[in-house]
């Protein structure tokens, strides 16, 4: 029975009150699919919004820098994602960012091995697996102050932020490692495709950021795991009852956010050539702005792999088409301020609307028994 029918049951009540139905699409009101397709259609707001101010931004050669610039935040919304999702938060990744990428500036330009003497040069591929080992590590020592000493994750996080950026600055001493493109008589050069190659033309980041959308994605929707992600950020406590290793879920997203941010770092210390401590700050608030636009809940158990990318391009579409409208960099922090106060508001009032229907079905349900149990008697 469809939201428009009225049973022959229930003739003589609600439905016969002569109110105007509100438009439905499915079980949910406008109002709320509105709300659940909010980043979407922010996107394509914006999208007209800066076509209209600018004729550059729509050109294929601006899209794809400003696709390659959301490469960034969306690698890190990604793993931002699954913490979220079990009510977590992760403040350490902008610091990550920077940490990995003053690592593969310390590898790349030879690494003093002061035990024995010598300088080590090694192969790029090395340098990126050490690097993103050091966002893992940084990754398990958040997942270990939460699960093992209980640590709330806003904290725990916060400490690691200050941690990795303050190991940055002690590895550079405070300096920016220039030219990380690598020399050929070493045989580590190469550092340089996964910032500035462009495979079948387009850039290598964004070649990186669809593989791990695709990892995440069948992480969360094919695997086990997933169930016990969601699970775990529904209800703890009956996850637990219900067999969910839940301490586990929580150390492995807390990793996978770690690797995450360290590749994106890897990226952004490629494009640019150098690595400096203070990279990535900030980027933390970028990552959380996406997955919360996109539509995850900061109360864990919702949210999308695909909601978190297409938050992410909201993010990216409207920090560089303000830069291309001229708009001041004061007015830019401003106004990306203001749409995360926005989307958290946004997603308080879906969650009003989804009780809200709830009740109403539930109250619905309890008035068709009623008269389907005064029916009876009178047949």
């Amino acid at each position: 029975m469809t939201a428009t029918q009225q049973s022959p049951k229930t003739s003589g009540s609600v439905a016969t009150t002569g109110r105007t139905r509100r438009p439905i699409i499915g079980d949910r009101g406008v109002g709320e699919f509105l709300l659940d397709q909010r980043a979407f259609v922010a996107l394509i707001v914006l999208v007209i919004v800066f076509a209209l101010l600018s004729d550059a931004f729509l050109t294929p050669s601006n899209l794809i820098t400003m696709t390659k610039h959301v490469a960034y935040n969306a690698i890190l919304a990604l793993g931002m994602l699954l913490v979220i999702t079990t009510a977590g938060i992760d403040l350490s990744v902008g610091s990550i960012v920077g940490l990995s990428g003053i690592v593969a500036g310390v590898m790349l330009q030879g690494w003093q091995l002061s035990l024995f003497d010598v300088t080590a040069y090694p192969a790029v591929w090395v340098v990126i697996i050490v690097a993103l080992a050091v966002g893992a590590l940084v990754g398990s020592l958040n997942g270990l102050l939460v699960t093992r000493f209980n640590v709330a994750p806003f904290i725990a996080t916060l400490g690691t932020m200050y941690i990795a950026r303050g190991a940055a600055l002690l590895i550079s001493n405070g300096s920016t490692f220039p030219k990380l493109q690598g020399d050929p008589e070493l045989g580590n050069t190469g550092f340089s495709f996964l910032g500035v190659a462009r495979p079948l033309g387009i850039p290598t980041a964004i070649w990186i950021m669809v593989a791990f959308a695709i990892v995440i994605a069948l992480l969360v929707n094919k695997t086990r795991f997933g169930r016990w992600l969601y699970a775990t950020g529904g209800n703890e406590r009956a996850a637990q009852l219900s067999g969910v290793p839940v301490k586990k879920v929580k150390m492995r997203v807390y990793i996978i956010s770690g690797i995450c941010a360290a590749m994106a770092g890897l990226i952004i210390a490629s494009e640019l050539t150098s690595a400096a401590p203070q990279t990535g700050n900030t980027f933390e608030l970028n990552a959380i702005a996406a997955v919360v636009i996109g539509g995850a809940s900061l109360a864990g158990g919702r949210g999308t792999v695909k909601g978190a990318l297409i938050g992410a391009f909201v993010i990216g579409f409207l920090s560089d088409g303000l830069v291309l409208v001229g708009v001041s960099s004061f007015w830019q922090t401003v106004i990306k301020g203001l749409v995360i106060v926005l989307a958290v508001i946004l997603d308080q009032g879906q969650e009003r609307l989804k009780k809200a229907r709830a009740a109403a079905q539930a109250a619905q349900s309890v008035k068709q028994e009623a008269a389907e149990r005064e029916a009876a008697k009178a047949a």
